[in-house]
C-alpha cells in the first residue's frame, strides 16, 4: 500500500467519524459491553450494531461479554467506566429497573450512575420446553404443573431479568409453583434445556426459533401484547387464557453518568442511524427484534416507568436475590 494510499483511507476513516468538542470523535476503537454470556439475545443484538457502527465510523467496535449476576457486573463496570464516549453498554430490564428493588447495597444507582442514550430494540419472550415434556399447550404445561407442585423448573438468563420476571409474574397468575433457575445468560440457559436438564426456558426468539423449528423444543406461548413476527403461530399468554398478561423484554445502550452531553448525543445520532438501517433492521428482524429508537429523555422516563411496573412484581411475589 503506498502512503498515498494510506492517506486517503485515513482521510476517509476520519469523514465518516463525527466531532465532538471540536476534536474527531472517535478516534480510536469503541468497547460495546453487554451483560451476559455469547449466545444468548443480548449477544446477538449487540454484535448485529457493532458491525455497522464500525462500517459507519472507520473505527472497530469491540463486543465485550461481562456476564454475571443477571446482568448487574456489567452495569456496575459502565458505571464506573471512564465517561469519555469509548465505553458504551447495552443494558436490560433487570440492573436499570429491577435490581435497584431487588439488591440490597447494589453497588450502582441506575439514576444517577447510567446515562440514558437511546433505547435499541424490544421484543417478546417466548416460553419453551423440551420435547420430553409432555405439554404440547400452555394449558397442560400449566395442568402437569400442578400435579408436580414445586418438581417443575424454569431458566432465565439471570435474576432479576425480563425472563425471571415474566417466570414469577406467570406462576402468579396461573396459580403454579415452578423453581426458577438463573443463568449467565441464554447461551448457557439453552445448552441445559436442550441436554434435558431444565424443563422450560424464557427466553428471546433469536435463541429459541431455530430450536423449535428443528423439533428439540416446543413453544408455548409469547410474553407481549401480541403474537411475534418471528413465531406468528405460537399465541400469546393473553390469548392462552391469561388476559392482560404482558412482559415485553427490551435492550437499550447506555453509557457512564457523567458522560458529557455533547458524546450522549452523538451516540444517540449514531445508533438511531444503525437502528433505522434498512439491512440492520432486516438483520435483527431474523431474530425477533424490533429496533425502537427514541431521545434520551424519552428512555429515562421508559426506565422508570418499567422501574414502577416491575418493582411491584417484585413485591407482590416476593422475589429474593437469589
Amino acid at each position: 500500500m503506498t502512503l498515498t494510499t494510506r492517506i486517503v483511507l485515513a482521510a476517509a476513516a476520519l469523514a465518516v467519524a463525527g466531532t465532538v468538542g471540536g476534536q474527531s470523535f472517535p478516534s480510536r476503537p469503541v468497547t460495546l459491553t453487554v451483560g451476559f454470556a455469547p449466545g444468548g439475545g443480548t449477544d446477538t443484538a449487540a454484535r448485529i450494531i457493532a458491525q455497522k457502527l464500525s462500517e459507519n465510523l472507520g473505527q472497530s467496535v469491540v463486543v465485550d461479554n461481562k456476564a454475571g449476576a443477571g446482568g448487574n457486573l456489567a452495569a456496575q463496570h459502565i458505571a464506573m467506566a471512564a465517561p469519555d464516549g469509548y465505553t458504551i453498554h447495552l443494558t436490560s430490564v433487570g440492573p436499570m429497573s429491577v435490581s435497584p428493588h431487588l439488591v440490597k447495597d447494589l453497588a450502582f444507582d441506575p439514576k444517577r450512575d447510567i446515562a440514558p442514550i437511546t433505547m435499541g430494540v424490544v421484543f417478546p419472550n417466548v416460553m419453551v420446553v423440551h420435547s420430553a415434556v409432555p405439554a404440547k399447550t400452555l394449558d397442560e404445561f400449566v395442568a402437569l404443573a400442578k400435579q408436580k407442585p414445586g418438581q417443575i423448573n424454569y431458566a432465565s438468563a439471570g435474576v432479576g431479568g425480563a425472563g425471571h420476571l415474566a417466570g414469577e409474574l406467570f406462576k402468579e397468575r396461573a396459580g403454579i409453583n415452578m423453581v426458577h433457575v438463573p443463568y449467565k445468560g441464554g447461551g448457557p440457559a439453552m445448552a441445559d434445556l436442550l441436554a434435558g436438564r431444565i424443563d422450560m426456558y424464557i427466553g428471546v426468539p433469536s435463541t429459541v426459533a431455530q430450536h423449535v423449528e428443528a423439533g428439540k423444543l416446543r413453544a408455548l406461548a409469547t410474553t407481549g401484547a401480541k403474537r411475534s413476527s418471528t413465531m406468528p403461530g405460537v399465541p400469546t399468554v393473553a390469548e392462552s387464557g391469561y388476559p392482560g398478561f404482558e412482559a415485553t423484554n427490551w435492550y437499550a445502550f447506555v453509557a457512564p453518568g457523567k458522560t458529557p452531553k455533547d458524546v450522549l448525543d452523538f451516540w444517540n445520532r449514531e445508533l438511531t442511524k444503525v437502528l433505522n438501517d434498512p439491512q440492520v433492521r432486516a438483520e435483527l428482524a431474523k431474530h425477533g427484534l424490533d429496533p425502537a429508537p427514541g431521545t434520551r429523555e424519552e428512555l429515562a422516563q421508559y426506565f422508570e416507568r418499567e422501574s414502577q411496573k416491575w418493582g411491584k412484581v417484585v413485591r407482590d411475589a416476593k422475589i429474593t436475590n437469589e
